[in-house]
């Protein structure tokens, strides 16, 4: 179950082992406040059956593909309004993009299915046609819609089993994985930062372009005091992923916090030319020229 007070508690505990991040990261305390204040009552739930969540994992088809949210615009407003807000701080650039998104969204020309890359349509180009960066675009519907689509998907999640779906990309929402974690029993898991999916995939598999070849699959290890921490990454795709080995970091927290709370891993693979499948804040505050979406 999504529980915003149990994200803060974890968020806290995690600045408390990190201090010096505290600062450069205090966009997240806010969105964790107005994830807290949501009410999830206006949105309409998923209420397919067993049967018919899995007769399209086995196919391959994310839930969200054959069964879009259609979230009102004004019950969003409560989480949009104040991650809007929080990002609009980070420097000028961003303040003029959100002041432009704020008024396609007022205006009707910006919804929700632009936020969410299952339902992106070929052609399309959102943030082009906004005058503002993917990734910028990216990170405000990762932080917005968050809490409605936990509530979205809430009633079908008990009918996933990791045996229905064999792709990178998540069951729910078709958004790339965000970050992974390998498990007790040494299975990996991935999971999206966009809805809270989680599924499983090989361990010697890029889960951006499927390459499962050994020698073109780099893994970083953390040493000393961040031992358990990785970066997966692609030497085809140059994609990467960070992780958790839970066999040696028990005590880590939930995907999402160890995401947002290890901004230097990001930085360690951005310096050795990977690029990263979702939006983060590290994206935003370092730009890179050859980052996608830019």
């Amino acid at each position: 179950m999504f529980e915003p007070s149990s994200l803060s508690a974890e968020w806290e505990d995690l600045l408390a082992r990190r201090p010096d991040f505290r600062d450069s990261l205090c966009l997240y305390e806010v969105v964790l406040e107005a994830w807290g204040m949501w009410s999830p009552s206006a949105v309409r739930v998923l209420c397919w059956s067993p049967e018919e969540c899995r007769e399209r994992w086995e196919r391959g088809a994310a839930l969200i593909a054959e069964a879009p949210p259609a979230f009102d615009p004004e019950a969003l407003e409560p989480i949009l309004g104040p991650v809007i807000e929080a990002v609009a701080g980070i420097g000028e650039v961003e303040a003029d993009a959100m002041r432009r998104f704020a008024e396609a969204w007022d205006e009707g020309r910006l919804g929700a299915p632009a936020l969410l890359p299952g339902l992106q349509k070929g052609g399309e180009n959102v943030p082009a046609a906004l005058g503002i960066s993917g990734d910028l675009l990216g990170f405000v519907g990762y932080l917005g819609l968050r809490p409605p689509l936990e509530a979205y998907f809430a009633q079908v999640r008990p009918y996933f089993s990791a045996d229905f779906w064999d792709a990178g990309h998540c069951p729910f929402c078709a958004a790339p994985p965000a970050f992974g974690d390998i498990a007790d029993d040494g299975k990996r898991w991935l999971s999206c930062a966009l809805c809270g999916g989680r599924w499983t995939i090989g361990r010697l598999r890029c889960p951006f372009c499927d390459n499962r070849d050994a020698r073109t699959l780099t893994r970083l290890s953390a040493e000393g005091a961040e031992e358990g921490y990785v970066v997966e990454a692609c030497d085809l795709c140059r994609g990467y992923l960070k992780g958790v080995d839970r066999r040696l970091r028990w005590n880590a927290a939930s995907p999402l916090i160890e995401d947002w709370g290890t901004p230097h891993l990001d930085l360690i693979a951005r310096r050795r030319g990977y690029w990263r499948g979702t939006p983060s804040l590290v994206q935003l505050a370092a730009p890179d020229p050859g980052d996608e979406g830019a």
